[in-house]
């Protein structure tokens, strides 16, 4: 008698892993063009990256800065180009997740009609088909450069990928409220309203937070194409080669970035759902599917 034949995760992780080597191994031509990258690195880092420039926190030249000089940085276009960051990146998650939540609804196969899922999943995947970057390009064309075009850039992208993890959401959820509220005769307002929104929203909130620190990150770079934040001081930078002032910029980034991981990071333990919570499995238990 034949024995049933076991597949493991771990199993399914080391073949991907193994296809993944041999395809990057067939896409490069010559491995020997890697010989001399880690002595540029070193040399780039030394001659143009290293000090980096804190002249970026001071008082920019112009326009004059009028702050007294207990709060001279907040002349700076490093606190300038970061709070307009923050500043788009809050405004888009908000508009955002007004406008994805209803469509996520009638996405969701479990609370709108099949029809209205399709062309409503349409629309999500064509939103986020084209990262952030593209939509911040096409609304500077549109409407110019500035805070506004990087708003709807972003408000744009983050509909299509907020939208997409909420109706996955709202389908993952338990089905026994989804039975008992047909069984009461709701309709599909009264269900979405009074049963998918309260049961999804531990989810749906910590996806709203997840997403503004994604905004954040993404809204760093599209300054480089003129659509407000610090990535428009960042491109000036690169245009007159003063790596150690970009340098600077990006270390600024970073330390906002961990902040607001941890914030968030506090923020979405308000709203996890640790009821069904399970032993977390070993790594040997993972690899061969025993404790």
């Amino acid at each position: 008698m034949i024995s049933k034949l076991r597949i493991y995760p771990g199993h399914i992780f080391a073949a991907l892993l193994i296809l993944a080597l041999v395809v990057m191994d067939r896409s490069v031509d010559d491995w020997g063009t890697l010989s001399n990258g880690f002595g540029n690195l070193v040399s780039f880092f030394h001659d143009s990256l290293w000090p980096p420039d804190w002249s970026v926190l001071e008082p920019r030249g112009w326009p004059e800065c009028t702050a007294s000089s207990a709060v001279d940085f907040t002349c700076s276009t490093a606190w300038i180009g970061m709070i307009e960051t923050l500043q788009i990146a809050f405004v888009s998650t908000i508009l955002a997740m007004t406008i994805s939540l209803p469509l996520a609804l009638l996405a969701a196969k479990n609370v709108g009609t099949f029809r209205t899922s399709v062309v409503i999943r349409f629309i999500l995947a064509a939103f986020r088909s084209l990262p952030s970057l593209i939509w911040a390009i096409f609304f500077v064309i549109l409407i110019g450069f500035g805070t506004i075009s990087g708003i709807f850039a972003m408000t744009i992208y983050s509909i299509g990928y907020l939208g997409k993890l909420q109706y996955e959401a709202i389908e993952g959820m338990n089905s026994l409220p989804m039975e008992a509220a047909d069984a009461a005769g709701l309709s599909r307002f009264e269900k979405a309203i009074h049963v998918v929104i309260p049961e999804s929203a531990n989810d749906l909130i910590s996806q709203v937070i997840f997403m503004f620190e994604y905004n954040v990150r993404h809204g760093s770079i599209i300054g480089v194409v003129g659509a407000g934040g610090i990535g428009y001081y960042i491109e000036r930078s690169l245009f007159f080669l003063a790596y150690d002032e970009v340098l600077a910029y990006l270390i600024i980034i970073f330390a906002v970035v961990i902040v607001i991981d941890f914030i968030s990071v506090y923020a979405r333990s308000f709203f996890n759902d640790d009821r069904n919570a399970v032993k977390r499995p070993s790594w040997k238990a993972f690899f061969t599917g025993h404790d």
